[in-house]
């Protein structure tokens, strides 16, 4: 352990988007000599932005575009990074880790940012590796942070590997089956599309974005999708992967096989069915973990408290709420960038208030629903909180307290939807399609638990033709927040725009807004033009 006056030895795995904030963030300590830090990181390339590697794939952003931090400020405080490597093995008795060269990383803190891989469904023809305990015991420390290989003409969408992978097929003219309907799998079926590419999305549920959206929304959703040039084949259960031989007996994809018997032919199958925690290291060191690292709301390990883990592998829950701790716990890791960003910081302060003998009484984060958006070409959808409850739905016998009250409108025909439940007049829940400045009104409400509008057709004008978004509202109020990731507001955005920052870009290198899951940009190109000359185009 630490010796009197030496400084506190801080291990992170994992430099993507969460564990190289939190680097960033210790900074000063590691510049005071108060922190030793270093940094295991399995890729090679800067921190990058992993949900937008699909407009890197499809040709639309370069990687440059998606980068996050530079890797020599860290390095220039004092910090060894050691990228294009792997931690095999945690030792927590002797407090070190195990690094793929062989080498052994002691440390005071061990801080596990290994993220999350992409699921790989249950089908015939595609390996699924087992990540239990029993199963990473006979495999050995080479399965740890690294993914089983895919056959030809198969892949997830999660570096940038799989983006130089798919944006090959792209330019090939490859016909593109999206296995999916989730927003990430729906966003890179609509930039493919838009891209030329013969896309089709094949997904089991009867409308996409079944998490996120209700009958009604999905089913809008769905026909605007086709009408952007996406096939979608709904009710369809994925069975297996059916191949045709090549040159040297290469097996490569040649359709997806459902359980009704329909046969998906295409030329690469894009697997986005969701992502599972990167906790195997974590098993195989005996740390409790469930849907990832089990942590407290401190983020500690509820094994080790020398061990805590943030972003996608974190599985928040407090001992203390948890009546039966078995194998069943409740929650998961949230699968935002905004969420992980946030812990990153808490924790990067709390760290820092320890190794300078100081104090630090802020409480851990406390996540809401995260507002959830679908970026696409022309399809605009914006969700958050249960829209599950029907129009006609009545409380149930015995509720207390006010009830929840449903306001619904739809424009099939013109790919237009909104759902609005409150409780007492404040806004509960939504989903949003087709309506950008509606759904920019409703996010601001439920952001601050405002109440909507007695008469809420008021809110359906927004969209309409006769709006003149210039007059005000409270969308455009200094406080209101415009990205939801970083917490950058409108009157910051202002500043960086007088300060000379002209376009989507340079504000968001500013003030990091737009550098999340990218649903604020179309806002920030509006303050942009709002705050600052018609004749500067803001770029995306």
């Amino acid at each position: 352990m630490t010796a009197p006056g030496a400084p506190l030895r801080v291990v992170v795995v994992g430099f993507g988007p969460v564990g190289a904030r939190f680097c960033e963030e210790l900074l000063p300590s590691v510049r005071s000599g108060s922190i030793e830090l270093t940094v295991v990181g399995a890729e090679q390339e800067a921190p990058y932005n992993r949900v937008l590697i699909a407009e890197v794939a499809v040709g639309q952003a370069e990687f440059d575009d998606i980068v996050l931090h530079d890797p020599a400020e860290i390095v220039d405080a004092g910090a060894q990074i050691l990228s294009g490597t792997r931690v095999v093995r945690i030792d927590r008795e002797q407090h070190e880790v195990e690094i793929s060269t062989g080498e052994v990383l002691p440390y005071d803190r061990l801080i596990l940012a290994t993220g999350a891989r992409s699921n790989i469904p249950t089908l015939v023809g595609v390996e699924r590796r087992a990540y239990d305990a029993a199963a990473l015991a006979r495999a050995g420390t080479g399965v740890m942070g690294a993914d089983p290989a895919l056959p030809e003409g198969v892949t997830v969408l999660r570096d940038l590997a799989d983006a130089d992978r798919i944006g090959s097929a792209i330019r090939s003219g490859a016909r593109i089956v999206v296995l999916g309907a989730g927003v990430l799998g729906l966003e890179f079926a609509l930039l493919a599309a838009r891209a030329g590419a013969q896309v089709c999305v094949v997904h089991h549920g009867p409308t996409p974005m079944p998490r996120n959206l209700d009958r009604g929304a999905g089913t809008v959703l769905a026909r605007s999708l086709r009408e952007a040039g996406v096939a979608v084949l709904a009710h369809s259960v994925a069975e297996s992967v059916a191949f045709h031989a090549e040159e040297a007996g290469v097996r490569r994809f040649d359709a997806l096989v459902t359980a009704d018997g329909n046969y998906v032919r295409g030329d690469l199958l894009v697997m986005s069915c969701g992502v599972g925690a990167r906790a195997e290291l974590a098993t195989a060191a005996g740390l409790r973990t469930a849907a990832g690292v089990v942590v407290d709301s401190s983020l500690r390990s509820w094994t080790d408290p020398d061990v805590y883990a943030i972003g996608d592998c974190a599985h928040v829950v407090d001992p203390e709420h948890v009546r039966d701790a078995g194998d069943r716990l409740p929650g998961a890791p949230s699968g935002l960038i905004g969420p992980g960003w946030r812990q990153a910081d808490w924790l990067a302060a709390q760290l820092r208030a320890e190794a300078e003998g100081g104090s630090f009484q802020d409480e851990p984060p406390v996540e809401r629903p995260a507002v959830v958006m679908l970026k696409g070409e022309g399809v605009d959808v914006v969700a958050v909180g249960d829209v599950s409850i029907e129009l006609w739905d009545t409380p149930p016998y015995g509720e207390s307290g006010p009830h929840r009250h449903v306001a619904q409108w739809a424009d099939p025909q013109h790919g237009r939807y909104v759902k609005m439940v409150s409780r007492d007049g404040v806004l509960e829940a939504f989903a949003s399609v087709g309506m950008p400045r509606t759904a920019a009104e409703l996010t601001v409400l439920y952001e601050r638990g405002g109440e909507l509008p007695s008469d809420r057709s008021l809110l359906l004008r927004l969209d309409g033709p006769d709006d003149d978004p210039s007059a005000g509202g409270d969308a455009f109020a200094p406080t209101a927040t415009v990205c939801w990731c970083n917490g950058v507001t409108v009157e910051r955005v202002e500043a960086s725009v007088h300060a000379g920052n002209a376009t989507v870009a340079c504000v968001g290198k500013d003030t990091r807004a737009g550098t999340g899951c990218g649903g604020c940009k179309g806002r920030l190109a509006e303050l942009i033009e709002r705050f600052g000359s018609p004749l500067l185009a803001p770029s995306a």
